[in-house]
């Protein structure tokens, strides 16, 4: 799993798309499940009947914590997976029936963090550097 692009701007492309994605998820979905810039923490919807501290803690981590990881470039590939988790029932099951107007956002973050996912982190990442030192 190496994870250099070839040259130094693919490199530098994915290390800017990793931060500005991540971040965006973070200030616009993470902070609202724990109630920051807003009265009350935001109740994640729970299509799948889940215990609801089990589905709060998950969505919690998805967009909060797994964001770091990508922005940090540390398990990159891993962290998006919860993520894809929660976008992509976002935008199948809770939003499924709405108009792809209403949809547009978890489509929008499935395809970024799936781009991640398949490219990896760059080498501007601790993944790099952990997979360097390991050879």
């Amino acid at each position: 799993m190496w994870s250099d692009l070839g040259s130094l701007w693919n490199n530098r492309g994915i290390f800017l798309f990793r931060i500005l994605v991540s971040g965006e998820l973070i200030i616009v979905h993470g902070l609202k499940k724990i109630g920051v810039g807003i009265a009350q923490a935001e109740v994640v919807p729970n299509p799948f009947g889940l215990p609801e501290i089990v589905n709060q803690i998950f969505a919690t981590g998805a967009n909060l914590v797994c964001p770091l990881f990508i922005i940090l470039g540390l398990f990159t590939r891993l962290a998006t997976l919860p993520i894809l988790a929660v976008t992509l029932t976002g935008y199948f099951v809770v939003h499924g029936n709405d108009s792809l107007l209403e949809r547009d956002i978890p489509f929008m973050f499935s395809v970024a963090f799936l781009f991640i996912l398949a490219v990896g982190p760059g080498r501007y990442s601790l993944d790099d550097k952990i997979l360097l030192r390991s050879k």
